[in-house]
């Protein structure tokens, strides 16, 4: 982050930035820098590029990980002047392409195949620098049944140290989603200190696996690792305790975006829900900092 005032003009927006910075005196320096954006899973996948510039645009929301394979069409077969356009037109609406979200996964027992989603991953890797992206989301996403869960827990690790040495000269960080079969968060520490990569981080993913033990105990095994991607998912969602992970965030002064994940399209003015979503993000990072130490 370029400075500690992040939060009044991304998370809050321009419009709510004097009313918060009136309140700034009561509020704790942790958590300024949080900021707030969409990722194009089920809110967005069918919007092209122009549509959702402007949708983001008209709700002030001010970055988005893009997900891969959907109408925006930013994708590794684009050519070079295709790119250089994607990013200007990001850049000229103000919004951050906070990077790509991909599908690629590194625990198959097949050498070939994991081979195979190295190579994959770091076309989207050059993809996310050369559209002004800063990082790559991909998977752990199962143990074989038949391999010693650490084997496979290594075997990740390396792929994802790999990545991350490319990555290097790309300026991206590799961001490892807590995702279905591998949502332990301390299989996740296992493979962060494994790969032991200052570019290959944690990004949460608001899992109901995180309230085994309590979501407390569960983010303090992975806060050190945390990238600048945290997923959520609606604010509705009643089996999460969206509350106490703004509380989290805040308190280990989270220098990231939080990113909406949705799991259904809106089924209202989509907008209009955006907004309502951030909104209620707002209320939560807020109330978190006035209580923060």
């Amino acid at each position: 982050m370029n400075t500690r005032r992040h939060f009044f003009t991304t998370l809050s927006g321009a419009a709510a930035a004097a009313t918060l910075r009136a309140q700034d005196s009561a509020l704790s320096y942790k958590g300024e820098n949080i900021q707030y954006g969409l990722v194009t899973y089920m809110w967005g996948a069918k919007w092209d590029l122009p549509t959702l510039i402007q949708n983001l645009n008209e709700a002030d929301v001010r970055g988005v990980e893009l997900r891969v394979d959907h109408a925006h069409g930013v994708n590794p077969d684009i050519n070079a002047e295709q790119r250089s356009k994607v990013r200007a037109q990001f850049a000229d609406a103000g919004i951050e392409l906070v990077g790509m979200g991909c599908n690629w996964e590194f625990h198959s027992p097949d050498a070939a195949e994991v081979k195979k989603n190295i190579e994959g991953a770091k076309q989207y890797i050059k993809l996310s620098h050369d559209v002004g992206g800063s990082g790559v989301k991909v998977k752990p996403n199962q143990l074989p049944k038949d391999v010693p869960v650490e084997k496979t827990l290594e075997q990740i690790a390396k792929s994802l140290a790999e990545l991350a040495d490319y990555s290097l000269g790309f300026g991206q960080q590799i961001r490892l989603e807590v995702h279905g079969g591998v949502s332990d968060l301390g299989h996740i520490a296992q493979i962060m200190k494994m790969a032991d990569r200052d570019n290959v981080r944690v990004c949460w993913n608001s899992n109901k696996q995180d309230l085994e033990g309590g979501i407390e105990s569960n983010f303090a095994k992975v806060q050190d690792y945390l990238g600048a991607t945290t997923h959520v998912r609606e604010t509705s969602a009643p089996d999460y305790p969206w509350d106490k992970l703004a509380s989290l965030l805040v308190n280990a002064d989270y220098a990231g975006w939080i990113l909406l994940e949705g799991h259904k399209p809106p089924t209202a003015n989509a907008v209009a829900a955006l907004q309502a979503e951030k909104a209620k993000w707002v209320e939560w990072i807020t109330a978190a900092r006035k209580a923060a130490k």
